[in-house]
Order: structure tokens, then C-alpha cells, then sequence
């Protein structure tokens, strides 16, 4: 009588497992390509605030306020990062580019006594600019949140135009920003970062910007 071999259960098992390891191994690696992919976008995206000459360019040109986006403090003073802006802000003021700033930011800790926005105002202040040229917005958690609670300041206010001051690296996000917000053509004035570590500061930016292109895609939609 003849006899016919089968597959034990052992050895289909051990199929099924390296069929599924292979699978696994192949999402894991297309999941790493895109996510390769993605960061060299993103990386071409904050780049190219160099090349857009629409909004740096004309940042010489006079506006209503110069928007300085709020950074972190450290207890009571603006940290490093921050003050590199309140320069940035300083210089655009004097130089004639705008008549008012809105300085934007919440604040960062429960146990701290100034806001972002606050702790900027008295660096100001300690600067030389005087008091009735500032507005606060004292809210702010986000680059979303300075811009959208800025707008609406600018709006009681009658002030029409924007000169956003920011990092180099945080100036392409903060422009779509605006520009979704329907800003009247903003411009930036943007400074080079000489305090904040390169590699983790553009982790974070390119951290910052993907989150940006799905809460985009999620207001487009209605969905935030």
C-alpha cells in the first residue's frame, strides 16, 4: 500500500512564520524609506525660506507691527534662542519696518511669574522701546496659535500688514502659517541661530513641520 508524505504541523507553522517575518521585515523597511523620504522634504521645505524671495526680500518694506513668535524663557528672562529674536525684533523696529510689535507666547510653566509674551515686553522695555509700541498676546502655545491670536489683535487694532521675526529655521513653517491664516502677503525678518544646537534644533523643526503638514491637511478638511 503506498504511503504519502505530509507537511507536519511544525513545518507549516515555521512557513507561516518566516512568511510573516518576511512581511514584517518589508513594511519595516518601506516605513524607514519614507520616512527617509519625508525628512529630505522636509529638510528642502525649511530650506527653502532662502529661495523665497517673496516674503525675506521685501521684509524692507514698512509694515503695521513686527510679530515676534515667543521661544522659551528661562525663569524670568528670555533664554538665549528667544533674545536672538528680540534683537532681530530690536533692529527691524529701529531700522523704520514697523511702528508696533505683538509679542506672542503663553506661558511656559505654572510656576513661572512672566508669560512669553510678558518676559519679552521687559527685555524690550529694558532696550529702549517704549511701552505703547507693544502688544501682547499672552496665549500662545503653539507657531499656529501666535499667528491665529496675532491676526485677531491685529484685526481689533486696524493693523493690516506683518513683519514676522523668527529664526531662519522656523521661518518657511511660520510663512505657510501665515499665508493659511490669510495674512495680506507676510513678510519675515529672520536671524541665524548662534545659541541653539544645529542637529537637534533642525530634529525638531522637521518634528514641527510634519505635525504642521497634518493639522494643514486635517483644517483643510474641517477636521481641527
Amino acid at each position: 500500500m503506498a504511503r504519502y508524505r505530509t507537511s507536519s504541523p511544525y513545518v507549516g507553522n515555521r512557513r507561516r512564520g518566516k512568511r510573516k517575518f518576511v512581511w514584517v521585515l518589508r513594511m519595516g523597511l518601506t516605513c524607514i524609506l519614507i520616512g527617509i523620504l519625508w525628512s529630505v522634504y522636509a529638510l528642502a521645505q525649511i530650506g527653502s525660506v532662502y529661495r523665497n524671495t517673496a516674503a525675506t526680500t521685501a521684509a524692507s518694506e514698512p509694515a503695521d507691527v513686527g510679530i515676534i513668535l515667543g521661544a522659551a524663557m528661562w525663569g524670568d528672562q528670555p533664554s538665549p534662542g528667544l533674545q536672538e529674536r528680540l534683537e532681530q525684533g530690536i533692529a527691524a523696529y529701529k531700522a523704520g519696518r514697523f511702528h508696533t510689535f505683538i509679542l506672542t507666547g503663553g506661558l511656559d510653566k505654572p510656576d513661572y511669574r512672566y508669560t512669553e509674551a510678558e518676559g519679552m515686553a521687559i527685555y524690550l522695555e529694558q532696550h529702549g522701546i517704549p511701552k505703547e509700541a507693544i502688544l501682547l498676546e499672552n496665549k500662545a502655545t503653539s507657531t499656529y496659535e501666535n499667528l491665529k491670536f496675532s491676526k485677531e489683535i491685529m484685526e481689533e487694532q486696524g493693523l493690516t500688514s506683518a513683519v514676522i521675526i523668527t529664526h531662519t529655521f522656523h521661518g518657511n513653517r511660520s510663512y505657510e502659517i501665515a499665508k493659511a491664516l490669510d495674512y495680506s502677503n507676510p513678510k519675515l525678518s529672520l536671524t541665524e541661530t548662534h545659541v541653539l544646537k544645529r542637529v537637534p534644533t533642525i530634529l525638531r523643526e522637521i518634528l514641527a513641520y510634519t505635525k504642521w503638514k497634518i493639522d494643514s491637511v486635517l483644517l483643510a478638511i474641517g477636521w481641527k
